[in-house]
């Protein structure tokens, strides 16, 4: 599936956006090779814990070729996986920095970085069918961890889609949402993007609690 997902020219838009930010670097990464591709998800599809973000970031993942690796989103998931147990290292510079996660997937909704962080509506759809096929391909799931309003709206919408066990109670994105699906537990967090930390929506504290609370889950 990695090959097909790296593959895919599905959207039009996103591809002439990811190879031209590929093309026309910025100065702090002018030296580097970028990866300009679609991003695969990132760890093992076995994992208890998935976590599913929006898209590769322009200078991040697009350069890096990993999901929420080179951008400051990343700098915040990986310090916290790596103080809860998941990931053997607190940073996340590129493909071979040898970090390596534990008992954790992390994908997204998108797997081309959009314009302004802005997927339209059937870019969003032209992608769903990568991310429900990990979603099923990954068995041992039992924590699923939605960054940001558009991944919860994605995995629920795929859930239903699937016929799987109804939420006990309704399925509202809000920071720190937790739902339990038959034997699954979701649970919602802001997206750690500079739009949220900078302003002080999301704080270390809160999002600490998120993965504090997906250990304790797995426990």
């Amino acid at each position: 599936m990695e090959r097909q997902v790296v593959k895919c020219r599905r959207c039009p838009r996103l591809v002439a956006w990811r190879e031209r930010v590929a093309r026309e670097k910025v100065r702090r990464f002018s030296d580097q090779e970028y990866w300009g591709r679609p991003v695969p998800a990132f760890g093992a599809p076995d994992a208890g814990l998935v976590i599913i973000g929006l898209a590769p970031a322009a200078h991040g993942g697009n350069r890096t070729g990993r999901m929420f690796t080179g951008d400051r989103s990343g700098d915040w998931l990986f310090d916290a996986l790596y103080r809860f147990g998941y990931a053997s290292q607190p940073e996340s510079a590129g493909r071979n920095d040898g970090l390596a996660l534990h008992d954790c997937l992390i994908t997204a909704v998108l797997r081309c970085a959009p314009p302004d962080n802005k997927p339209t509506i059937d870019e969003i759809g032209n992608c769903r069918e990568y991310l429900r096929r990990e979603l099923r391909l990954a068995g041992n799931k039992r924590v699923v961890v939605a960054l940001g309003r558009i991944a919860f709206q994605a995995f629920v919408r795929i859930w239903r889609e699937d016929g799987e066990a109804p939420a006990a109670g309704k399925l509202t994105f809000r920071h720190g949402g937790e739902w339990e699906l038959g034997r699954l537990t979701l649970i919602s967090s802001f997206h750690p993007s500079r739009q949220n930390t900078q302003t002080g929506k999301l704080t270390h504290a809160m999002f600490d609690g998120i993965f504090r609370r997906a250990r304790e889950k797995l426990q």
